[in-house]
């Protein structure tokens, strides 16, 4: 059977990652056209540079919590997949092989050339995770962290909606569903394809998809999840 999760900031939440968009997230602090847009980056890069230096010194002292742990868990029974609008790599601390970052990964650069060059990109290690002005990329540009800003494609769009098409079941786990094309990946599920949310927080999903709500925080959220799914060797 193959699983594949959507996840969003709430995930991360309970590891001690801030979020944007509750109200005491990131963007109270900064306004997201100037840390989160191509354009704010083009007007001001040391700005956009230093936002995401603080957001990757912050990833560097937490660790991934009990539901990153419990969807990794499922991959030794299922065939699972992650697809995350996270920037962190929690999943991938907590043992998942399989995960497709829609939005970018905190803890690589690239070009701001070429972004999505695959030769251009490089990974950050915890000795030296910072990018400064000046530090260039392969082809002479300035390096840029590997994130997909508003403003810009999302490349991992394609791979992700072929995940989703092939999903047996199909869990979103803390996000609100309100920023596209993540969003958009429901419509892709199979017409019959068992859809749960786990968010404590009221979303708007079509009357029409077979969606299971599970109200909870994402650790509480998928404990229960594992009630439903058949023969689940987490009860």
């Amino acid at each position: 059977m193959k699983i594949v999760f959507l996840t969003g900031a709430g995930i991360s939440a309970e590891s001690g990652i801030s979020t944007f968009r509750d109200s005491d997230g990131l963007w109270e602090n900064y306004p997201v056209q100037d840390v989160a847009s191509i354009d704010g980056y083009i007007r001001n890069p040391e700005l956009v540079i230093q936002f995401y230096n603080e957001r990757r010194k912050q990833l560097l002292n937490v660790q991934p919590n009990a539901a990153h742990k419990l969807v990794a868990a499922l991959q030794d029974y299922f065939d699972v997949v992650v697809i995350t609008q996270n920037i962190d790599n929690l999943h991938e601390q907590a043992g998942s092989k399989k995960v497709i970052h829609l939005h970018g990964e905190l803890m690589k650069a690239t070009s701001s050339t070429n972004p999505n060059d695959p030769r251009q990109i490089q990974t950050l290690n915890a000795d030296n995770p910072l990018i400064h002005i000046g530090d260039k990329a392969k082809d002479g540009s300035q390096l840029r962290p590997f994130i997909v800003w508003f403003g810009e494609s999302v490349p991992q769009i394609e791979p992700a909606i072929k995940e989703v098409e092939k999903a047996d079941v199909f869990v979103v786990v803390g996000t609100s569903l309100n920023v596209y094309p993540a969003a958009g990946l429901l419509q892709y599920t199979n017409l019959h394809t068992p859809i749960y949310l786990i968010d404590p927080k009221p979303t708007n999903v079509p009357s029409w998809m077979p969606v299971t709500v599970i109200p909870q925080k994402a650790t509480e959220g998928m404990k229960e999840l594992t009630r439903y799914l058949p023969e689940s060797p987490l009860l």
